[in-house]
């Protein structure tokens, strides 16, 4: 009998060593070449899959973005979980993270130079935002009650200090071991946290003061 492949599985082991070549070699020496022959596969056999470099990268993208998700996902479970714990699962705190956010990186300074790239990461980043806001919708009970306002400002807040930590930890690792990284993302959940109960405190002692100056006397 001739053997059943699945196309879906051998597409998404080719981004995934695409991955780790561009996060060893950095993007313009991943050649379609180099990264065939990390796989063990030929040329051919990878052009079957894609036509050209870009759409590996972008397989690739989808595929940490999955991962990310199914971790997300796992961490979460079906009680009330932490969020530190949750958004740790975004971090390089190991070598399968270290690799994904790696490539990350090397893929964000590709983006200004190609227009479909860019409009693949402005799809990317809108998901991303969506991924955390359900971590932080889980996270914190309170959520759902704060402003929509506030929480867009949390919420961008967060992506952004992930997205900063994971580049300073992809060029300097041996300065962020996991700990300290858990330890900066802690410390900035708390933050957000404290600033977001002011600023729903605020808002709502000015919509009470606002009434009671329209009440009749």
């Amino acid at each position: 009998m001739p053997k059943i492949v699945d196309h879906e599985q051998r597409r998404d082991q080719i981004a995934l060593v695409a991955c780790r070549v561009v996060a060893q070699y950095g993007f313009d020496q991943a050649t379609i070449v180099r990264i065939a022959r990390e796989a063990g596969y030929t040329t051919g056999m990878v052009a079957h899959y894609f036509d050209t470099k870009q759409e590996i990268i972008i397989a690739a993208l989808r595929l940490i973005l999955r991962r990310i998700e199914e971790r997300l996902t796992a961490a979460a479970g079906d009680g009330d979980p932490e969020l530190l714990a949750l958004l740790t699962e975004a971090l390089p705190v190991d070598a399968t993270r270290f690799t994904e956010c790696a490539f990350w990186t090397a893929f964000w300074g590709q983006v200004s130079a190609d227009k479909r790239l860019k409009r693949i990461n402005t799809w990317m980043h809108r998901e991303y935002l969506k991924l955390f806001e359900r971590c932080l919708a889980r996270g914190w009970r309170e959520w759902r009650e704060w402003p929509p306002q506030i929480r867009e400002q949390v919420l961008r807040s967060v992506v952004t200090f992930i997205n900063g930590l994971t580049a300073s930890v992809v060029a300097s690792p041996r300065d962020w071991p996991a700990a300290r990284q858990v330890g900066q993302l802690s410390l900035q959940l708390e933050m957000l946290h404290a600033w977001g109960s002011g600023a729903c405190a605020a808002a709502g002692e000015m919509r009470r003061s606002g009434r009671a100056a329209a009440a009749p006397a």
